[in-house]
């Protein structure tokens, strides 16, 4: 244990997720070393966080402005949306450069025991967006056809990914899929546990 503000610094960092006591005694630390200037720069990032981060109007990730990047780029295929939990997952599917389409952040995923259901996500938004289709950058408006569901790939991802199943079904001529989940590529079959094992198995494909 340090006193005054190097421990209380050490205390905030280690209420960041990722963050544990070790790894927050050493950034602490680090910080005393850096030039004042670089403080005032991270002090700066976290006020402008604080007081100025917005969310895309229309698919719910952090943007600049009122409409993020993504849903303004008139180059995007607009008959596809692809579900995600937080904005952080839309960055993680940009790196793939395999889909090419727009995005749609719920903001989380249902979890009764912690209070969130249906009505804490942004569930009702995306019902929105395919009910009537906005025209996209450069003035054209295009249908949703598919709906594409990637939560993450635990309880409360699989429960939020079948509720949104049971909402979308009834939307006439939309297709809905999920994420294929499964063996990472590099892996051995017998290092691969039960759940994951029989997932690869029934998300397997004809070659």
């Amino acid at each position: 244990m340090y006193e005054g503000p190097v421990q209380d610094l050490i205390d905030e960092l280690g209420k960041l997720p990722g963050i544990g006591p070790k790894s927050a005694q050493r950034i602490a630390f680090h910080m005393l070393t850096v030039e004042p200037a670089d403080i005032d720069r991270l002090l700066a990032s976290l006020r402008k966080v604080r007081e100025g981060v917005r969310y895309c109007v229309e698919c719910g990730t952090v943007a600049d402005g009122e409409r993020c990047r993504i849903c303004q780029d008139p180059r995007r295929d607009r008959t596809r949306i692809c579900v995600v939990e937080e904005p952080k997952d839309v960055p993680a599917i940009e790196r793939t450069r395999e889909f090419k389409g727009l995005y749609h952040v719920l903001g989380g995923a249902l979890n009764p025991l912690d209070g969130i259901g249906p009505d804490q996500l942004r569930v009702r938004e995306l019902l929105q967006r395919l009910g009537g289709a906005a025209p996209g950058p450069d003035g054209v408006t295009a249908e949703v056809a598919e709906v594409i569901i990637a939560t993450d790939p635990n309880t409360e991802g699989e429960a939020t990914a079948t509720y949104l199943v049971r909402m979308l079904r009834d939307f006439p001529g939309l297709s809905v899929s999920r994420l294929a989940s499964g063996l990472p590529m590099g892996s051995d079959l017998e290092y691969a546990d039960e759940m994951t094992l029989g997932r690869a198995l029934t998300g397997r494909r004809v070659l």
